[in-house]
């Protein structure tokens, strides 16, 4: 699958049926070979270039099925609620890349 298709899906929260928004990067772990999360815009981003709001970033375990026009994922109230902006694997910044 080319990054170009996951980004022309809707991403959406089973645990409350909210739609996040569609995916806009990725974080990856360059070492292991692996998309660590996805990354979903705040919902206050204007034409793709000013972010008033925190973006969402759902480590890839939470994707539960990825469809053909939807990405579904599984947080819950905690996770969505606190865990905007959270990259827990990225201790090594300038040896990690997101696309």
């Amino acid at each position: 699958m080319k990054i170009s298709e996951l980004q022309a899906k809707d991403v959406v929260n089973i645990s409350d049926g909210r739609k996040l928004g569609q995916i806009y990067d990725l974080e990856l772990d360059l070492r292991q070979g692996e998309i660590k999360a996805i990354v979903v815009p705040g919902e206050t981003r204007l034409f793709g270039w000013l972010a008033g709001g925190q973006e969402w970033i759902i480590p890839w375990k939470q994707i539960v099925k990825i469809g053909s026009d939807v990405i579904l994922v599984r947080l819950d109230g905690r996770a969505a609620d606190a865990g905007h902006g959270n990259r827990p694997w990225l201790n090594v910044p300038h040896e990690e890349s997101s696309i």
